[in-house]
């Protein structure tokens, strides 16, 4: 414990960290109220009491920070965003022009955030019609006439351009991925009211299945701990060279391959992608055509939160997600040359394209053990759910996973930064 509370205190005694930290806490705050100002219009009551009936509705609530159950001017939430950066980064795949403009460094990482967030306001402006649809057919919304309704999508559309933008100036200004650290802010704003329910509704039969719970719960977060610090070694040797009067090289270092490189990134995609599926067919079930009703309702049912289909894509799209984003992020070829420019060697391994096929072979076999062990920590929750009969918690634990593996990825950069500046302070 001392290891990741001993950072955070050092960064509280440099001025430059405590400024960006402060500033974080600050775009938290705001993000907060604005969590807490609802769109005019809206039976609260009614909304409610719809989500504590509804596990879905209850899911996307906890990954909008509250936003939604409040019906606030945030309450889509980043998932436009988030959307738009798998579109993006599917794209880029597919179109070799922006397979070239990612790889142009810092410039093109820019560019692609530009598309990207051109691409939010339209998918922000459809998800917003969406959510009025769906809550105009349960009472909760009057139906509006087209003046009305076109304010109240650009507002929420705004909400979640704000919101972005907020994830924006903490990546540049604050600690910390702003987007991950936003889902974090709102996870943990809403986990104090979902304990509260959770308790309201366990009887006493059911105390002794909440114990086993919250060891469950231990021993799921000393895991997504142990995953996100374990590496794979990979020795490298560097040759010696002489230059001038002066010997260089002759040394071994290793090169680090973590278990799991995308970090909380696939849980993120997963979870908006799996939940598309009920958005659509509660929206598509409220059309008056037989044929299309009876698709939707179908479309929901065998996509309900907790179902073994449900829990099924999901676990295969937390696989997926994390072996594309860690060939996004890892480029085997890049790094070999890396080491061949600077004279090293993987020993055993000819240097150029033999090291770069013997990375991508461990990295493949080690990402596959990450991935399945987030995937498995994706659904535990449903099987937790069947052991202890407590249907609350369904959703602890994706919320969980993101949090813990917010708050390791925060606390690596806080001592990386502080590392940089003990080597600054060395310097000068």
């Amino acid at each position: 414990m001392d290891k990741y509370l001993r950072p955070i205190i050092l960064a509280f005694k440099t001025k430059e960290l405590r400024r960006k930290i402060i500033f974080t806490a600050i775009i938290f705050l705001v993000f907060r109220i604005f969590a807490h100002v609802p769109v005019p219009g809206v039976n609260l009551g009614k909304l409610r009491t719809l989500f504590a009936q509804s596990e879905f509705l209850g899911l996307l609530d906890i990954f909008s920070g509250g936003t939604l159950a409040n019906f606030s001017v945030m309450a889509i939430g980043l998932n436009p965003y988030i959307n738009a950066s798998i579109i993006l980064q599917l794209l880029t795949i597919v179109f070799p022009k922006l397979e070239e403009l990612s790889k142009e460094g810092e410039f093109g990482r820019e560019k692609i955030n530009q598309y990207t967030r051109f691409l939010t306001v339209p998918l922000a402006c459809l998800q917003s019609l969406g959510m009025y649809a769906l809550l105009r057919n349960q009472g909760i919304i009057a139906n509006l006439q087209p003046l009305v309704l076109f304010s109240l999508v650009a507002t929420m559309t705004a909400g979640t351009i704000l919101l972005m933008w907020f994830g924006e100036l903490i990546s540049e200004f604050g600690i910390g991925n702003g987007i991950s650290l936003l889902i974090f802010a709102g996870i943990v704003g809403r986990m104090p009211v979902f304990f509260g329910q959770t308790l309201s509704l366990v009887s006493q039969e059911l105390i002794a299945n909440m114990g086993v719970f919250v060891v469950l719960s231990f021993f799921v977060i000393a895991g997504i701990v142990f995953i996100n610090e374990a590496v794979r070694q990979v020795p490298v040797t560097y040759a010696k060279r002489v230059r001038g009067n002066k010997l260089y090289g002759g040394t071994t270092t290793y090169l680090p391959l973590r278990l799991n490189q995308a970090g909380v990134i696939p849980i993120i995609f997963a979870v908006s992608i799996v939940l598309l599926p009920q958005l659509i067919g509660r929206f598509a079930a409220q059309i008056p055509n037989p044929a299309l009703t009876s698709f939707a309702n179908w479309l929901v049912a065998v996509f309900a939160s907790g179902g073994l289909v449900y829990n099924l894509v999901y676990f295969l799209l937390v696989i997926g997600f994390t072996y594309f984003y860690t060939a996004i992020t890892f480029n085997p070829q890049k790094i070999s040359s890396e080491i061949q420019k600077y004279g090293g060697f993987i020993p055993g391994i000819r240097p150029g394209t033999p090291t770069a096929n013997f990375l991508n072979y461990i990295l493949t076999r080690i990402t596959l053990a990450g991935a399945l062990f987030l995937g498995l920590i994706a659904i535990l929750p449903a099987i937790a759910q069947k052991v202890t009969g407590i249907q609350a918690l369904t959703i602890g634990g994706t919320s969980i996973l993101i949090v813990v593996s917010v708050v390791l990825e925060t606390v690596k950069q806080i001592e990386s930064q502080l590392v940089m500046r003990n080597y600054e302070g060395f310097l000068k």
